[in-house]
């Protein structure tokens, strides 16, 4: 059987509409996971971090972090010792969001050790959040577990 050119084009254009379709099916499917539920909030209050950031770096100096025996140990700055320090650690896992982790510390002679879920193995950023005398100072370190 001859297909003239007319049915040729019509056969070209159905197969294009149907994947077309196909991909957006499949595309509506997909998982993914925003960083924040409220990240248009969190957008607005990003220059406290950026400014909690320069104080921590510029004033203090960096954390040390290292993973034994199932828990993270997390080591501030040499003047965070004697003080009282509370925070927020935050474990974030850019592939999955289960694999999350976000705890409240209080800093005994400026450490803490956070409790490691069996399951968490990947790359991982640490996003600390701790509060000296009232001034907020804030770290973000990336680590492999």
């Amino acid at each position: 059987m001859k297909i003239n050119w007319g049915h040729k084009i019509l056969i070209v254009y159905l197969l294009f509409v149907g994947g077309i379709v196909f991909l957006a099916i499949i595309s509506l499917q997909q998982k993914f996971d925003l960083v924040q539920k409220d990240y248009y909030g969190a957008e607005l209050k990003y220059q406290e971090v950026i400014d909690a950031s320069v104080r921590a770096h510029r004033q203090i100096g960096g954390i040390q972090l290292w993973v034994k025996e199932g828990t993270l140990a997390i080591q501030l700055p040499d003047a965070f010792k004697g003080e009282k320090v509370i925070g927020v650690a935050n474990l974030y896992f850019a592939a999955d969001e289960n694999k999350d982790l976000s705890q409240k510390v209080a800093f005994s002679n400026a450490q803490v050790s956070l409790p490691l879920k069996q399951n968490m193995k990947g790359n991982y950023t640490l996003k600390l959040e701790v509060v000296k005398d009232g001034i907020s100072y804030y770290y973000e370190q990336k680590f492999f577990l």
